[in-house]
């Protein structure tokens, strides 16, 4: 294993990347990867499915979080105040294999819904899920696990005979010891010099010595002065998207200029949390979106077309109405 092909998608050009390690840090889709280089390798990951609903803030008033420690899945229930809204999840469902856009069953949605509400301020219904979604868990396989809720949540490090190294495993509260560990394991097999990690002390991107910016654009840091620079040259930027939604068309010019963002998805979903927190609201608000990349972007009718019909198939498996 001595680098990676890559393929613009854009473009469909074709380009070569030579390298010392390749890392396989693609999560549920690990195994995918490996038998691309060993089509009889063990399967390491178990996948296991987990949801999440979104409800309005109402239904947990207050800055105060709720975690439920047992639930009749196994699996702890939690309740997190969210960018003005009503976090919860989540539940523990093994899959066969994992979707790269998964959708939320039946049964998990009702399950969160009868389980949430014996804690929340009120007892939600299906028409007060403003948005659900879904998510493969990369789960590394055990000996002897009945569930998947009973599998280990460490990560692990795996070196195929190809050289390919794999990273799976692990969870977001653990992120920041999983790279430095891959890093370090990666650093062994290039026969790199040893050296210390930096990312302990390490600032990023965003950093300000100042107080915290406040107000809607808190959360892009030092960039929240760009922003606001945006609008003071052109203050019809200050509009927003929808009225359900804090965010304005100067933060879809920032993010296609400055964030790298280039379709509707990336910023609806990625850039922002519009889908996350209303897809309703986030399908409203796409037209706009595309004609504002359309704009920066340099989109024809056709593409501008394309990336709505593309979001509108990812949007709508975060309405409840579309659960399976």
């Amino acid at each position: 294993m001595d680098g990676v092909v890559a393929r613009d998608l854009e473009t469909g050009e074709e380009f070569r990347a030579s390298a010392k390690v390749v890392v396989n840090a693609t999560g549920a889709f690990a195994d995918t990867l490996r038998r691309t280089a060993d089509a009889n390798i063990k399967a390491m990951i178990a996948p296991s499915q987990g949801i999440h609903l979104v409800f309005k803030s109402e239904f947990l008033p207050g800055n105060s979080a709720i975690m439920v420690p047992h639930t009749s899945d196994g699996r702890v229930l939690f309740a997190i105040p969210w960018h003005g809204h009503v976090l919860v999840g989540t539940t523990d469902t093994p899959v066969s294999s994992a979707e790269l856009e998964p959708i939320a069953m039946e049964q998990e949605i009702e399950f969160i819904l009868t389980t949430a509400g014996e804690y929340l301020a009120k007892s939600p219904t299906r028409d007060d899920v403003l948005s659900m979604f879904a998510g493969v868990r990369p789960l590394v396989k055990g000996e002897g696990a009945v569930s998947t809720a009973a599998l280990s949540r460490d990560h692990v490090i795996h070196i195929d005979s190809s050289g390919l190294m794999t990273i799976c495993g692990g969870k977001w509260t653990t992120y920041r010891h999983m790279a430095e560990d891959c890093v370090d394991q990666a650093a062994t097999l290039a026969q790199l010099p040893e050296r210390a990690c930096v990312t302990r002390d390490l600032r990023i991107h965003g950093f300000s010595s100042g107080p915290k910016p406040g107000g809607p654009l808190a959360m892009y840091g030092s960039d929240a002065e760009k922003i606001r620079a945006l609008l003071e040259k052109n203050p019809a930027l200050g509009e927003r998207l929808h009225p359900e939604h804090p965010y304005v068309k100067a933060e879809v010019v920032w993010a296609a200029r400055e964030e790298m963002a280039r379709t509707v998805e990336d910023v609806l979903a990625r850039r922002t949390r519009a889908l996350f927190l209303n897809a309703s609201a986030a399908l409203e608000m796409a037209p706009a979106v595309a004609e504002l990349l359309a704009s920066e972007l340099g989109w024809n009718d056709q593409t501008k077309g394309n990336q709505l019909s593309d979001f509108r198939a990812v949007a709508r498996n975060y309405l409840p109405s579309r659960a399976e």
